[in-house]
């Protein structure tokens, strides 16, 4: 029983780890935990049966203080589209007239939730608004937080969003790629290079110029977030101590410091290389040279060729040396365009000789080539260190005139509007719920009332376990063998151990309980009395035996006689007659098969064991005449054998 529910647990264990893992395959959240930061709403009554959530949706409101909110939900105001052109572009292409529209998103739709949405496909777009303040990089982070979903997936473009700089020039109906900006942040894609870019514009003190920092990559995969068709939540974190944090669906996926982790650095190097050392044309950077004082030895011949003929070689017997290895094709015919002046003789096309298919070869025969024992090749002195060795030159060292150390990267230039300037091979890309703001609390209350309601809705909407494993298995066919043998295990393991097993005679006549003949009080302890008996002569007997050998003879021998007897006796109780009806000729019918028995397990006795004692033999044979006897002789066996 136990080892049935070992293998049982083993075969949950199976369907449980299988489940498991079909999850974390379609589940996008497998290599980050998310947060789950509004357990009430997901909470609620969801109607599974319907192609969308019933929801109450609400604008989201800021419980804090903000530079920058959007919803999209009204009117789109402070909004105002570019009416540049790009500069370095073809004409047809340069202009900034790619459409943008206000709308509901086509799946998981959320009635009242709307969000702009880039419409056109191979034009570029820009669009910007101004903040309701100027965020100023002082002593309180910089939380940008915003959602974006590729309806239509994303072959190559961006949906990234720019912080533009401060200025008293700025005109965002002149905005465009060269527009001055201090944070570049958001998704980018094309062909199969999926980034999540963070960069800032850093000025340089000395100079005033300004160069872009770029934050290394995420070493989470991308992939999921861009070909799934959900909204998912981007938000950047810059803090004052000089470090930064990426989050996806408010999961990290990339942080770092502005000091340590950007590509360029912040600082220069204090020392670089001098442009003016050049290296000494005397300077010797061999490790290594040729022997000078080697000398090639005088048996070194370097005329040997590297491969010489067999000399042991044989030529096959039945080798066809008449015979051309290729011969005219006998079935061909000279086309009836052929135009001799023109096209020259006619040859019909060579075909293998037939007759070499069955000979070892044809042509000439030639012996086989074979490695020169004596070849060495061209002697070369051997190489060794080299005594004037001065190692790998590099230029010396100079301080870096450009040198500046800037400690707190973090100041960077006021931000005071925000814009998109956009590229797309693909249309539909819907961005929602901007804002811009301080307090981690204050961003993550607007994503709950804002991404939290689309991520409950999206999963109510989601596919069933069978729908899902049904589409894993689309996407990889070897999990269909997975699924059978899951199914078959614990089918084949219940057949195994829970189908009743045919039972045999032998299993019921051993059910059966023994019937014999009741014993009076006298009669036990009479026998009492000769067990004790015999347990005195048995320990006699034990004493006197004359060597080991003898003893252990005589114990297998009434092992062997016991074992018997046993048999006989419990036979005897199962042809005990239960009727009352038969009397005394009943008893007599028992008493001589009893004799019979009896006298059978003597006879295979005598046969197992000639060498038995004469003793043994008697009290073998007084057994017989009656069932107390056998009972007597049973239970003295059983004395000696403990």
């Amino acid at each position: 029983m136990r080892f049935l529910w070992e293998w049982l647990c083993l075969g949950v264990l199976i369907i449980s780890s299988v489940t498991a893992k079909m999850e974390n395959e379609e589940t996008l959240d497998a290599d980050v935990k998310v947060e789950d930061f509004d357990k009430q709403s997901q909470e609620a009554d969801v109607d599974r049966d319907k192609s969308s959530l019933e929801v109450v949706y609400q604008t989201p409101k800021p419980t804090g203080e903000v530079y920058f909110t959007e919803t999209f939900d009204g009117v789109l105001a402070g909004w105002v589209l570019s009416k540049t052109k790009k500069e370095d572009t073809d004409d047809n292409i340069a202009k900034y007239d790619g459409r943008w529209e206000v709308e509901e998103l086509k799946e998981n739709t959320v009635p009242g939730d709307r969000g702009l949405v880039l419409k056109s496909v191979a034009k570029h777009h820009a669009i910007s608004a101004m903040l309701t303040k100027a965020f100023i990089f002082d002593n309180k982070p910089l939380i940008v937080q915003y959602e974006v979903n590729f309806q239509e997936g994303i072959d190559c473009g961006g949906a990234y969003i720019k912080l533009l700089s401060s200025s008293d020039d700025l005109n965002l109906e002149y905005f465009f790629d060269k527009t001055p900006y201090t944070v570049m942040f958001g998704p980018d894609k094309c062909g199969e290079d999926y980034k999540l870019h963070f960069i800032f514009r850093h000025k340089n003190p000395k100079t005033g110029e300004y160069d872009e920092k770029h934050a290394k990559r995420p070493d989470v995969d991308l992939k999921k977030f861009y070909l799934d068709k959900k909204t998912h939540l981007y938000t950047l974190v810059l803090k004052p101590d000089d470090t930064f944090e990426m989050l996806i669906d408010q999961s990290v996926v990339s942080k770092g410091s502005l000091l340590e982790d950007m590509v360029p650095p912040i600082n220069p190097p204090k020392e670089i290389d001098d442009p003016s050392d050049k290296k000494p044309d005397d300077w010797d950077e061999r490790p290594k040279i040729p022997d000078p004082n080697a000398v090639k030895p005088d048996d070194w011949d370097e005329d040997e060729p590297s491969k010489i003929e067999d000399p042991d070689a044989v030529k096959p017997e039945g080798w066809l040396d008449d015979e051309p290895q290729y011969v005219p094709d006998p079935n061909a015919k000279k086309p009836k365009d052929w135009d001799e002046e023109m096209d020259g003789e006619w040859e019909a096309p060579q075909i293998p000789n037939p007759k070499c298919e069955t000979a070892p070869g044809c042509g000439h025969w030639v012996r086989p080539m074979k490695s020169n024992p004596n070849y060495k090749g061209k002697w070369k002195a051997p190489m060794i260190d080299n005594p004037n060795y001065q190692g790998i030159w590099s230029p010396r060292k100079i301080p870096n005139p450009d040198y500046f150390e800037d400690l707190h990267p973090f100041k960077m230039t006021t931000v005071s509007a925000i814009g998109l300037e956009l590229w797309s091979m693909t249309s539909d890309i819907y961005f929602d719920n901007f804002i811009i703001c301080s307090e981690k609390e204050v961003a993550d209350r607007w994503a709950a009332d804002g991404w939290g309601l689309k991520k409950l809705v999206a999963s109510a909407n989601e596919p069933g376990m069978f729908s899902q494993l049904v589409t894993a298995a689309e996407d990889h066919p070897w999990l269909w063998i997975l699924y059978v043998l899951t199914l078959a295990l614990p089918v084949g393991l219940g057949v195994l151990f829970c189908w009743p097993a045919k039972k045999t005679d032998e299993d019921i006549d051993f059910k059966k309980p023994d019937i014999s003949k009741q014993i009076t009080k006298g009669e036990l302890k009479q026998e009492r009395e000769e067990l004790e008996d015999d347990e005195i002569e048995l320990e006699e007997e034990k004493e006197n035996e004359d060597t080991a050998e003898d003893g252990k003879m005589k114990r297998r021998e009434m092992e062997e006689t016991k074992g018997e007897l046993i048999k006989d006796t419990k036979k005897m109780g199962r042809e005990a007659s239960p009727s009352e009806d038969e009397g005394e000729g009943g008893e007599d019918i028992d008493d001589e098969e009893e004799n019979e028995v009896a006298d059978g397990s003597q006879e295979e006795g005598d046969k197992s064991n000639k060498s038995g004692s004469e003793d043994e033999m008697k009290e073998a044979d007084e057994s017989t005449g009656s069932r107390d006897g056998s009972l007597k002789s049973v239970r003295k066996r059983r004395v000696r054998k403990d």
